[in-house]
């Protein structure tokens, strides 16, 4: 992996190089490294922001969908009624509700958490149902036959059993979450890397803008490998 980015580094340092591209168009790695280390300071502050929206937005979606698939899986009616409304929701991309949602809770972290969240609840709570709704068979018949109640056979029973589920979907959300804080901070923010993104852009300082780029992908890497370590000890 280490070897293939450093090949397509190479190309791309080669073909800036080789075809005389202005930097305002396309910089080369070097000038990105050298816009990187610069504006360090800058970097850093804007990718703990970034971080934070996307570790509270994650921890409340996350936490919505665990606790109400459950509920779900206890109460057939109520599932019946919600799944319509949460599969609609689906269709309707997220990012749209971005501008709504800075009108309505400002321009700070709280539009951006809000939308983090919202991206993260849906494959929490679908990837989690799944599993609690294909619990064995045997497994719940022998709960049954020990006279436990729904209650405690999903305490004992579902919910061990839907552990790696619930784990597939922590792994699949938070691929998705750092780009919710980064749209949100398109939309309305002045802080955060995506708001770095954009001013960089708007001054035509695309270096600064691969390097805050840069940044959130390794922000995203590291957020998605802590995410793995938590969802790898719930598969144990």
């Amino acid at each position: 992996m280490i070897r293939i980015a450093l090949c397509l580094l190479a190309l791309w340092q080669g073909a800036v190089l080789l075809l005389d591209l202005p930097r305002f168009l396309l910089p080369g790695p070097v000038a990105v490294a050298r816009a990187a280390w610069a504006e360090q300071a800058v970097l850093a502050h804007a990718a703990t922001i970034t971080l934070t929206e996307i570790g509270a937005g994650f921890a409340i979606g996350a936490g919505l969908g665990t606790v109400l698939a459950p509920l779900l899986a206890l109460l057939p009616p109520l599932r019946r009624i919600t799944e319509p409304v949460l599969t609609l929701s689906q269709t309707i991309p997220i990012f749209a509700f971005a501008p709504l949602l800075t009108l309505w809770l400002g321009y700070g972290m709280a539009p951006k958490i809000a939308i983090v969240a919202l991206i993260v609840f849906f494959p929490v709570a679908s990837a989690f149902l799944d599993g609690l709704t294909r619990t064995p068979k045997v497994l719940v018949e022998l709960g049954e036959s020990m006279g436990a109640t729904p209650l405690c056979a999903m305490r004992i029973i579902r919910i061990p059993a839907a552990l790696p589920d619930l784990a597939s979907g922590l792994r699949i959300a938070s691929v998705y979450a750092p780009a919710g804080a980064v749209i949100g901070e398109w939309v309305g923010g002045s802080k955060g890397l995506g708001a770095l993104m954009i001013h960089a852009n708007g001054r035509m300082k695309t270096d600064q803008m691969f390097a805050a780029l840069a940044a959130t992908v390794l922000a995203a890497l590291a957020f998605r490998f802590v995410i793995g370590l938590i969802a790898a000890r719930l598969e144990r």
